[in-house]
């Protein structure tokens, strides 16, 4: 493994011509988006896609969101449906990843999709991913820029503490602003909830006029960030926690006495953009078990919650 540290690109015209270069070289960047920062691949380059898996530790049956810079090109990898084309004008860009059949002569590598015939894809919002997108012309692979399963990172300083020389370079872009990861719908059927995320699966059946199915934790794996042990701190997670023991590493939700509180004011998006940034600062104190006060299991709670049961859950490997 290379043991350069990573560059430190800024965000500026130059800093995201410098990444698009080192994706079109085949090397890995570190960018933000409006969720976590993502690890970048040319997502039609085998070998830049496998440096992905490699870098994060990845399983390889955990398929990977690739980002576009504008729907135009994004139509050209995937069959188009009129429930995407519904959810696209309503959303994107922004936190939605869908799970379409991929086109036959798809230049994608088949590794982004783990074997399957289909591709996880979305439009980000984020302007610094979006300059780099447009800067490198094409799909760009980009899980959570972290080793798999550890929290993920939400600061340019967490994807340089968690992957250092695994990356060639980072833009700092700042925090993000939602702090989970998107929403996955699966549109190879009937519409799917894969993975809830900052949109809620409110808001997407009020927009599409129809209640979405949902998966079960037991069925195959089919889109990204569905393992059970997943967002994992290095210290155990204790969920639901309404009161504290010696030790408790505190992790506060509400009017409740901690040592960081996602939100005082009960405020649900705050929480949201606070969540692995706070995991992060916790399990770097170390000793003690991370306790969670309870999360509200509604509207963007669920994600929250869904983020926190991975985190809590028994390691797998």
């Amino acid at each position: 493994m290379n043991t350069t540290l990573p560059d430190m690109l800024p965000d500026t015209q130059m800093g995201h011509a410098a990444a698009a270069a080192v994706l079109r070289s085949g090397g890995l960047v570190a960018f933000p988006t409006e969720t976590v920062y993502g690890l970048g691949a040319d997502a039609c380059d085998d070998h830049a896609v496998a440096r992905i898996f490699e870098a994060k530790g990845r399983p390889s049956f955990n398929p990977l969101i690739v980002h576009f810079a504008d729907l135009d090109m994004l139509k050209q990898h995937v069959h188009w449906t009129p429930e995407a084309e519904l959810l696209a004008q309503t959303y994107w860009p922004g936190p939605l990843t869908l799970v379409l059949r991929k086109q036959g002569d798809s230049p994608i590598s088949p590794l982004v999709s783990a074997g399957l015939d289909t591709i996880a894809v979305r439009l980000p919002v984020h302007a610094s991913a979006r300059a780099v997108l447009r800067a490198f012309g094409g799909g760009v692979a980009a899980p959570s820029a972290n080793r798999s399963g550890q929290i993920s990172p939400t600061l340019a300083r967490h994807v340089a503490d968690s992957l250092g020389a695994r990356v060639a370079a980072i833009l700092d872009g700042g925090p993000c602003k939602v702090g989970v990861e998107s929403t996955i719908v699966g549109l190879t059927d009937k519409p799917v909830l894969l993975r809830p995320g900052g949109i809620t699966e409110q808001e997407l059946a009020q927009t599409l006029g129809r209640h979405l199915a949902v998966r079960h934790k037991a069925e195959a794996i089919s889109a990204p960030g569905q393992l059970m042990s997943h967002y994992a701190p290095t210290a155990l997670v204790r969920l639901n926690a309404t009161e504290w023991e010696p030790g408790d590493l505190r992790l506060g939700f509400g009017d409740v006495d901690c040592d960081l509180n996602l939100s005082e004011a009960e405020d649900l998006v705050e929480a949201a953009a606070h969540l692995f940034d706070y995991l992060h600062r916790l399990d770097a104190m170390a000793g003690g078990t991370i306790a969670v006060s309870p999360i509200p299991h509604e509207g963007l709670g669920i994600a929250i919650n869904d983020r926190l049961s991975r985190a809590a859950a028994p390691r797998e490997g």
